[in-house]
């Protein structure tokens, strides 16, 4: 990979999520409540700092989650419209660890520390080949 990619602490981005039916935590069976699930919670902040990231890459590459630490702090209810934040922290190589957040209004809903990886997509699926089931 160019190790001249655009990756550089203090890069963020923010992004706009309507909590679905679909994202509550009694729909997908984490909780007995019609709110924001943290699993989703998690997901609205990936999915944020992948498109942050994939946006900063050359062609061919993007990022697949490594590892995430965060605190689900404030509930959000259905129908509620939460922000997802991320802020490039550090740069070490191929890993790019990130300060992330999820907020309403003023309210945090959840916040931690998440990484990414960087791959090349077309040797990331072939290796993946190799080791799948017959």
């Amino acid at each position: 990979m160019n190790p001249d990619h655009k990756i550089k602490p203090g890069a963020s981005r923010s992004e706009i999520f309507t909590v679905e039916e679909r994202h509550t935590a009694l729909h997908i069976g984490s909780g007995k409540v019609g709110v924001l699930a943290t699993p989703w919670m998690i997901a609205f902040m990936e999915i944020n700092t992948r498109k942050m990231l994939d946006e900063l890459l050359p062609e061919g590459y993007t990022t697949v989650g490594t590892h995430v630490d965060v605190s689900h702090r404030a509930p959000a209810a259905l129908g509620s419209q939460v922000s997802a934040y991320g802020e490039v922290q550090t740069v070490d190589g191929k890993r790019i660890t990130l300060a992330v957040k999820v907020t309403q209004g003023d309210t945090t809903i959840g916040e931690g520390r998440h990484q990414r990886y960087i791959i090349d997509s077309g040797r990331f699926l072939q290796r993946l080949e190799g080791k799948a089931s017959p």
